[in-house]
């Protein structure tokens, strides 16, 4: 039996810092925390009571190393004991899950994390169980591709079955620029988890505003807590370019919404842990577009806490040791995020975020001097910086978060083809 001190919680890999410290240092005023990362904890140290380091990645093989991990896992609890385990990082839900399973603890079973890390298997079991998606054909050859295709109608999406943050996710408005389309979505899915490269995606295009939605699941209970309004551009990619989450928004109340997602998790395995799942709101009503086994990333879940004061972090810390998450909202207010994008490819010289404006809570420069940004598709999120606004409702915020966007400024030394 381990020794009867303070039972730890596991987090599995830290992520950057601009995007993820806020979580951390939460989760640490809630838990004792325990981090199973590459490196010896830099930033993180303030926030973790011990690290493990651990190869995240089997390096022969570039995927993660679940057996390591779960090693790790299995020799800290020899001397602590361990209270839940929980990942922010889409590359390691699946790792962590095996973790929990090993454990005995609560969170995402091995199969409710698979079924939302494939993209194929999601939209297999989606559709089995009726629920409104697009239509879709996994395909591994332009051919097949383009009779996909013909058979949705232009325009069309095609992405890879295990990628995040729209990697290699591109629309096709004719036969043309299908060939084009296929290239970017197959090369795409070279870049991560080997267990789910090559083959291309072709999803029928639905037409609508785009949410995200980070939620609980708990005893197969699904629990809405962050609701974003999306905004995206550069098309015929799908960059995130900002969110707003408002307090007040009528969606998270609305029956049908509520609906689809918990008919969505029940039919993905999902009966305990944290998801992000992204919806378009079509004519004919909410459609899937995917369902994450993590919490949002562009700062989504500290949006929601600003907006709501639901903490993300302690949400996660709950679940993942079974306690019945704290989901009342504590304020009621309206906040959005903006990102800064290069205007073309180029190495950085020189970055400044606003300092003052309407709403401003804070900016904050993504990158440095010297560093290259490539848009996509050479590029993966080549955000330069970012500005977080408060208004008065969706409209004020908008506003302040344009004039924010007009105060940023980047030097850049083009880099051609």
């Amino acid at each position: 039996m381990p020794p009867s001190h303070e039972a730890l919680v596991l987090v599995v890999g830290s992520g950057g810092q601009a995007y993820r410290e806020y979580l951390l240092a939460s989760a640490r005023d809630h838990h004792d925390v325990w981090l199973l990362d590459s490196t010896e904890p830099t930033w993180q140290r303030p926030f973790v009571r011990g690290a493990t380091v651990v190869e995240l990645i089997d390096r022969a093989r570039l995927i993660p190393d679940r057996e390591a991990l779960v090693k790790a896992a299995l020799t800290l609890a020899e001397e602590h004991t361990i209270a839940g385990v929980w990942t922010y990082d889409e590359t390691l839900v699946v790792a962590t899950a095996h973790i929990a399973e090993a454990l005995g603890l609560p969170g995402l079973s091995v199969t409710g994390a698979e079924n939302c890390r494939n993209k194929e298997h999601t939209r297999r079991l989606l559709t089995e169980a009726g629920l409104p998606q697009p239509r879709y054909r996994y395909v591994t050859s332009l051919d097949a591709a383009r009779a996909a295709a013909v058979e949705f109608g232009f325009p069309v999406v095609l992405k890879p079955r295990g990628m995040g943050a729209s990697i290699g996710v591109i629309r096709a408005d004719d036969e043309t620029a299908l060939d084009h389309a296929y290239e970017v979505a197959e090369r795409g899915s070279h870049g991560g988890n080997p267990a789910y490269e090559g083959g291309v995606l072709v999803e029928e295009m639905l037409v609508g505003p785009e949410i995200s939605v980070d939620g609980a699941v708990v005893a197969g209970e699904y629990k809405p807590f962050v609701l974003a309004r999306k905004q995206v551009g550069m098309e015929p990619y799908f960059e995130e370019t900002g969110h707003v989450v408002d307090a007040a928004d009528p969606l998270l109340a609305d029956g049908t919404l509520l609906d689809v997602l918990t008919r969505a998790h029940r039919a993905l395995g999902v009966q305990d842990g944290i998801t992000h799942t992204e919806v378009k709101l079509t004519p004919a009503g909410p459609a899937i577009v995917e369902v994450n086994g993590r919490l949002g990333g562009g700062l989504i879940p500290y949006l929601g806490k600003l907006a709501t004061g639901i903490d993300p972090a302690l949400v996660a810390v709950q679940v993942a040791t079974g306690q019945e998450p704290s989901l009342t909202a504590t304020t009621r207010d309206c906040v959005g995020i903006r990102f800064g994008y290069p205007p073309e490819d180029g190495r950085v010289r020189e970055v400044e975020v606003p300092r003052t404006g309407p709403g401003l809570i804070e900016a904050a420069a993504l990158t440095t001097a010297g560093a290259v940004l490539l848009l996509p598709p050479r590029g993966i999120v080549a955000r330069f910086g970012y500005a977080i606004c408060r208004g008065d409702g969706p409209d004020a915020c908008e506003a302040a978060l344009d004039t924010a966007e007009q105060a940023f400024s980047l030097t850049l030394d083009p880099i051609g083809e």
